[in-house]
């Protein structure tokens, strides 16, 4: 199977890179794109740097060069509710794009894109499912997704009152451009920042979080 993997910073890049497998790397459209094999399948994975903007670019990108019939996202993520841990553990069911709203000109809800019944832009529920069928342990989850690194806590209370525990820069332009080229995708998360962390607990834990994540991540790329 061909399989694309997003991959939003080079502190988490490393886990991929370090993963012992034999890595090839080709320049397109100003990115490097890495290839290579794991459990039978055809890798092509991206960095797409931080934020919507450069992940959408990255994940477009990625689909037309690669033909991957699924695009898989592994990485680091901050809390928005106090009981949540550093390196506990996510599959993302939905996402919700906190910054996006044209319900003033549009009959939508704010957040809410018209092609979805409600402002959470859903992942592929089947591979949701198989990943919390091989990893019983595996928190599903809904992440608040925008352009800003969240760590004032009344911005991960407003975040955590629209339905979410998690939020990231990136999974919401992934999920999107999945959906609308019809590609299935997935992600998984690991937490870097608590509720009552901020940036220095970011940095403190980028790499260590980013590589339990991507572990995930190749256990679920034997069932696939």
């Amino acid at each position: 199977m061909k399989i694309g993997i997003i991959i939003a910073i080079e502190r988490e890049l490393k886990a991929f890179l370090e993963s012992g497998a034999e890595i090839t790397e080709e320049k397109c459209g100003g990115r490097i794109i890495y290839h290579t094999e794991m459990y039978g399948h055809e890798i092509s994975a991206v960095k797409s740097g931080y934020g919507e903007i450069d992940a959408a670019a990255a994940t477009q990108l990625l689909i037309l060069i690669s033909g991957c019939e699924i695009v898989l996202n592994f990485g680091v993520t901050g809390a928005l509710i106090p009981e949540l841990c550093v390196e506990d553990l996510f599959v993302v069911k939905k996402v919700c794009h906190y910054e996006y709203d044209v319900s003033p000109i549009d009959p939508v809800k704010e957040h809410q894109y018209e092609e979805y019944p409600d402002e959470f832009i859903p992942l592929d529920a089947g591979l949701v499912e198989l990943a919390q069928k091989e990893l019983p342990g595996l928190m599903e989850v809904t992440v608040a997704s925008g352009g800003r690194f969240i760590e004032k806590k009344e911005d991960k209370d407003a975040l955590a009152a629209l339905g979410c525990q998690i939020c990231d820069m990136e999974i919401a332009a992934i999920a999107r451009i999945c959906l609308i080229n019809n590609v299935r995708c997935l992600s998984i998360k690991c937490i870097s920042d608590t509720y009552a962390g901020d940036g220095g607990d970011f940095n403190q834990n980028v790499i260590r979080s980013a590589g339990v994540a991507f572990g995930v991540l190749k256990q679920l790329l034997q069932k696939l």
